[in-house]
């Protein structure tokens, strides 16, 4: 599975990420199909040119003509003049290959926990934090997630 190869490639270069998105929401055991991965990591230029350099040499490219150099000068420009939420990465020999590294939030501003799935362990962003990245969105499937993480979140009380 493409995704064991994602985050161990992480580990290996020692970039602190977690899972976010429909993945996450989906390893904390809401049911939910999704395809892409969502990435949150440190916003720091160190850490978007190494996480730009490791997701090329893993055959993924950026949908739009920036570098992370751009994206780390300019993140608040394109969030507010472009509605850039996320950079995406796809990989065009095979696009159900998709990453999108979350440009809202900042991995050092929000809680992750570890997982085991597929046979490894994977971090995740913690059910209050997947909460808080998706409050300030309108899109119909992010206010379906908080529902329902919402719920397990009481049932886990």
């Amino acid at each position: 599975m493409w995704i064991i190869d994602l985050v161990s490639a992480l580990e290996a270069r020692k970039i602190p990420y977690a899972l976010c998105g429909g993945m996450a929401v989906a390893l904390h055991g809401v049911v939910r199909g999704t395809m892409d991965v969502d990435l949150v990591i440190s916003l720091e230029l160190k850490t978007l040119t190494e996480t730009e350099r490791l997701l090329k040499e893993l055959g993924l490219q950026s949908r739009i003509p920036v570098t992370a150099k751009e994206i780390f000068h300019f993140r608040h420009e394109y969030i507010e003049k472009k509605n850039l939420i996320a950079w995406s990465f796809v990989d065009h020999r095979d696009p159900s290959h998709v990453v999108d590294i979350l440009l809202t939030q900042d991995l050092k501003e929000l809680e992750k926990v570890a997982v085991s799935a597929f046979g490894k362990k994977i971090w995740i962003l913690s059910i209050s934090s997947l909460i808080q990245t998706k409050e300030h969105t309108e899109r119909a499937q992010d206010l379906a997630d908080i529902k329902a993480l919402k719920l397990l979140q009481s049932e886990n009380k």
